[in-house]
Parts: structure tokens; sequence; C-alpha cells
């Protein structure tokens, strides 16, 4: 357990409806503050932008230049995310806190190069662009894949509010400056954006600096082939790539999709419902987080430290069965709250589409994404469970499962024609959340027995 556990466990001892709503409240800014903040950030800019009355085309130029970024960024970073903080938390345990911020600066510049590379290549093969457009998307990029680096290594130290308030203050200044630079079109518009995603880099990295010793300039330990867990490397992969891949075959189908900028293309049909149903995760990642973090951690800290210990195997099983029931909690808690989110949002769904202005042919294929969003967060608990317990092959073969389902039905729904769109989607993060519950409960039938005999998995 660390604060943010205990922060949370502080608001639930209050025993009371105004302690519980704080715990909640907070559990579900930390776990989608930081998406909700960057995805409002680019909506509002565009919105300004549009009463400034700059023109419409560079603000879809913009918002789908933004979007492509955020999802290739994330898919690459993917490679090294799990794998770098594997590393760290096995030096953290061992006590050598002088290999973190080296290692760390290893990472980002390995990312930098890479990213780069890869940036300035497209551009140079795909895009006609002004330079200055180019330049600026190359930065962003290179940027964003950073964040994704510091994002998921703050995580694992559990600093959430860090992450909060540099996505606030970050998203801040790229709406404050955006606005300003308006009249410059869209090479101001991402000038903005650079400018708040470095801030809020630097936010992050001023942070984590000073909680460990500086003894080295730049280390790669992490690239050592004994300090690597390859399966990590696919489930960084394939959870990315399997999150994003239904909109990337939307996008690149010309059916479905328009060409907005260069090769970049935008899916007016399908990224709008899909945008409105990852509104409604926000319920489920509080519960989520709030459960993983208190009933969860305090669980499985007390099992395994009886296991580490001189416990009776009474005791032993006895702490067990408390963190299955606690596993159990939560996902019954996870799927009461999300449900009852999408009936909600269901009811209410032709007055959100009237409200927003847009067509009522919205509405079947928004319903089908809240059920999607819903299985989700479900599937993303347990995988969270998943590490926990060191499941390395189990976490492999559901992001996998993720990744083929997504992308395999979505096609097949392209083919059948658009009254089967978004069921790809939907069916997909269904599948792979019984997957993963399935999984899960193989693992906890018999945990004494899997944690005592079972050889660690250095070749996962």
């Amino acid at each position: 357990m660390a604060g943010i556990g205990f922060e949370l466990r502080k608001y639930l001892d209050e025993d009371s409806f105004t302690g519980t709503l704080k715990a909640y409240g907070f559990a579900g800014l930390i776990s989608a503050g930081p998406w909700v903040l960057s995805i409002l950030g680019v909506m509002l800019i565009g919105i300004v932008a549009i009463s400034q009355k700059v023109g419409g085309q560079q603000v879809e130029q913009f918002t789908t230049s933004v979007t492509w970024i955020m999802g290739t960024s994330l898919i690459l970073s993917g490679v090294l995310q799990l794998v770098f903080t594997r590393f760290i938390a096995d030096r953290l345990f061992e006590g050598k806190d002088h290999l973190i911020n080296p290692n760390l600066f290893g990472a980002l510049l390995l990312t930098t190069l890479v990213s780069g590379l890869i940036a300035v290549g497209v551009m140079f093969m795909w895009f006609e662009e002004s330079l200055a457009y180019e330049i600026l998307m190359v930065a962003n990029f290179v940027t964003l894949s950073n964040i994704w680096i510091l994002v998921i290594f703050v995580a694992g130290l559990k600093k959430f509010k860090v992450i909060l308030y540099s996505f606030f203050f970050g998203y801040t200044t790229t709406v404050a400056l955006s606005i300003l630079l308006m009249p410059y079109g869209i090479s101001g518009l991402l000038s903005g954006l650079l400018a708040g995603h470095a801030l809020l880099f630097f936010l992050m990295l001023a942070v984590i600096i000073p909680e460990y010793p500086v003894k080295d300039t730049v280390r790669m330990d992490f690239l050592q082939r004994k300090q690597i867990f390859p399966v990590l490397i696919f489930v960084g992969i394939f959870y990315n790539l399997g999150i994003w891949i239904d909109k990337l075959i939307f996008w690149t189908n010309p059916g479905t999709s328009e060409a907005v900028i260069g090769p970049l293309r935008a899916s007016l049909i399908y990224d709008l419902p899909i945008f409105m149903a990852y509104l409604s995760i926000i319920p489920g990642m509080a519960v989520f987080l709030l459960r993983i973090e208190t009933d969860f951690a305090e669980a499985y800290d007390g099992f395994f430290n009886a296991v580490r210990g001189n416990a009776s195997l009474q005791e032993i099983e006895t702490l067990g069965n408390e963190m299955i029931l606690a596993v159990r909690e939560g996902i019954f808690q996870i799927i009461k709250v999300q449900g009852i989110t999408v009936l909600i949002l269901y009811m209410l769904g032709p007055k959100i589409v009237a409200w927003l202005g847009i067509s009522d042919k919205f509405i079947h294929l928004y319903y089908i994404d809240l059920v999607g969003v819903a299985a989700q967060v479900l599937m993303l608990a347990v995988l969270n469970v998943l590490f926990y317990l060191d499941r390395l092959r189990d976490a492999f073969w559901l992001t996998l499962t993720l990744l083929v389902t997504n992308g395999s039905f979505t096609w097949i729904t392209l083919e059948l024609g658009p009254v089967y769109y978004g069921y790809g989607f939907g069916l997909s993060m269904t599948l792979t959340a019984f997957v993963g519950i399935y999984l899960l409960s193989s693992e906890l039938e018999s945990i004494e027995f899997r944690t005592f005999m079972r050889p660690r998995e250095i070749s996962a």
C-alpha cells in the first residue's frame, strides 16, 4: 500500500455517506481525470476555434492530427512501458534506488531517439504539408511518447495525484496558448499543444527526480537480457493496439472515413459515438481504483507477507480467502456501478444526442459502445489483478484475445454493413472480459498451491 491507498482508506474510514462520496470522487478524478482533461482540452480548443471563426477545416485537421499522434504514440511506447516499469519495481524491491533515475533518463533517451526517427521517416515519406506542421507533429509525437513512459512510471509508484495535477496544468496551458496562437491556424494550435505537453512532461519529471539519488547520468540496465520479461513487451503492444485497432480499421477504410490532412483520415460515423461512450468510464474506473488500492491491496499484502513470513498454513489459507473475497467484491462492485451508469446513459441517450445537436442515427452505435466500454473497465480490472499476482502468461493471452477479437470482429462488421457497426468493439470487449474472469478464477481457485509450487516466470 502506497500513499494513494492510505488516502482513499482515510475517506472510507469516516464511515459516512460524505466520506464514501469523497473516496469515490477522489478515485474517479485520479483514475479517469487525466484522460478526461486531455480530451476535453482538445475539444475546448476546437469549440473556441470555431467560435473565433477559425476555418472548420483547420479545426478538423488539428483534432485528427492530435488523435493520431495520441494513438500511435501509445502503441509505440507500449513496447517499453511495462518492461521498464517491471525493471523499476524490481530495483526498488532490491533497495537499489540509485539505479532509478539513470535508467529513467536512459528510457527517455531511447524513446526520444526511436520515436523521433519513426516520426521523421513518416513525415518524409507520406506527408507533403508545411514544414512548420511537420516539425510540430514530430515534436508532439516525441513528447507524447515520453509522457506515456513517465505516466506509467509515476502510476507504478502510486503517485496518481502527480499525474492528475500535471495533466491539469499541462492542458490548461495548452488551451490558453492555443487560443492565443489561434490566428496562426493549425501551426498555432499545434504549438500550444506542444507547450502544454512539454509542461506536463517536465512537471512529472520534476517530481520524480528528487525522489531518488542521481549518481549516473544515463544507464540502460533495463535493456539487459536478464532484466527483460519478453512477455511484457507483447502485453504492452497487444493492449494498446487492441484498444485502438477498431478505430484504426474505421479510419483506414475508405467507406467509413474521409481524408483530412496528408494520409490522416477520420471517421465521423464512428469517432463521435465511441468518444461519447468513453465518458461513461469514470464511475467504473473510480470503483476499480478504490477497490484495488484499498481492499484488494491490503488483502494482497497480508497474504504474501504471510507466505514470506512464518505464518501457519491455516493463517495463509484464511488470508488467501480474504484476498479472493476482495477480488470478487471488487469485480461485483464494478459490474454494478458500471451497469447502472450504462442504464442511465442509455435512457438519456436521445436527450444527450439532441443536446449535442448531432444526428439521431448515432444513438444505435452509442448504445453498443456503452456496453463495450463497460466491459473494457471490467477487463482492465482483471488485467490489473493478474499483474498483482504476477500472472504474466495469463495477461499475455488476455491482451492477445483483445487484439485478435477487436480486429477481426470489427473487420467482419465492416463487411456486414452499417447496421452492424460497433458490434465488433462491443463483442470483443465483452468476450475479453469473460476470458479474463475465467483466467483469474482459475488462478484464485488454488492460490496457495500455485503460490508455493509455481516456478518464477523469468523467461515468460
